[in-house]
């Protein structure tokens, strides 16, 4: 005999939301409520990332370069060969350790346990959870970043580049239960950014939305989006139109490099927009009747406090 709950799921299947959704759904009642009443928490992060997209799923194991072009910036990672290139979720351990730097105003950044990050973008707790973080921190740590920017001054073309390790140094204590508190102080966990990493975040901090990145953690293409709609808007002087495709076009910018046709790409963007407008909706930004622009106007992510 069949119980309840599977009856319901094969009569009316469409009726049931499943605890993710719910949770999904809790969290963006919270950003709109905190928004509206000007009490946004923040987190940061830094502007490499924001420009250009970290991937949104694993590289083939022989690739090791991945790069991305937004205007005059470049950027390009190279993964260690064992760990490979950063990639979907890994993109919230830079957000995690930029909050610190920024909180804690000092390069040797110093939390308690895993647990603390986890609980910090509202991520559940568990083995599973815990090795994906452990491996995010080896990906993040053994990947070189290359950033920099062409400009033309003058008639000359301008090449400033740096080349640069996120992290110079890291104790972190690995533990089979992920919600096992450090024994003593002297197992807290210790980063040491690298002087690069950490002059870019000192210099260009970028403050977001911390509900928002939690909501959208599991979500990596409507995460870059949200971040870099977030910074464009801030910046824009006014209407703006954004290219989608091409070498200056959006889909240059973010880590979705696996949409390479036009008509797919579009119809996924028109779907991020719509997310990042639930929890954002007054987002100045929307497709082009033509399909072939993104047009973006001033606008703030975070409100100001009341």
């Amino acid at each position: 005999m069949e119980d309840a709950g599977s009856v319901l799921r094969r009569t009316h299947g469409d009726l049931i939301v499943s605890k993710q959704k719910l949770e999904k759904v809790r969290g963006i009642e919270v950003v709109r409520m905190n928004r509206e009443q000007g009490s946004q928490a923040l987190c940061f992060t830094s502007r490499p990332f924001v420009l250009c997209g970290l991937p949104v799923r694993r590289l083939p194991a022989n690739q090791l370069l991945y790069e991305r072009r937004n205007g005059h910036f470049v950027l390009q990672l190279t993964g260690h060969p064992e760990y490979g290139v950063p990639f979907g979720q890994d993109r919230i351990v830079p957000i995690f350790l930029a909050t610190l730097a920024v909180q804690q105003k000092s390069q040797v950044i110093r939390f308690r346990s895993a647990s603390e990050m986890l609980e910090t973008f509202g991520m559940h707790k568990g083995g599973k959870e815990y090795r994906r973080l452990i491996e995010a921190f080896e990906r993040i740590f053994g990947a070189t970043m290359f950033f920099g920017t062409d400009t033309l001054k003058g008639g000359a073309k301008v090449v400033h580049r740096s080349r640069f390790n996120f992290l110079r140094e890291a104790t972190i204590w690995y533990a089979r239960d992920a919600n096992q508190p450090p024994l003593s102080d002297a197992f807290e966990n210790v980063i040491v950014l690298s002087d690069e990493f950490y002059q870019e975040i000192t210099a260009h901090p970028i403050p977001t939305d911390l509900n928002a990145v939690r909501v959208l953690s599991s979500s990596p293409a409507t995460l870059d989006l949200f971040m870099w709609l977030s910074y464009r808007c801030f910046s824009a002087k006014g209407e703006e139109e954004i290219p989608i495709f091409g070498t200056r076009g959006l889909a240059a910018q973010l880590g979705n490099t696996e949409y390479t046709r036009p008509r797919k790409f579009r119809e996924k963007l028109e779907e991020w927009l719509t997310s990042v407008r639930t929890m954002w909706p007054d987002c100045p930004a929307r497709l082009s009747s033509s399909g072939t622009c993104l047009i973006v106007n001033r606008g703030s992510a975070v409100a100001r406090a009341s």
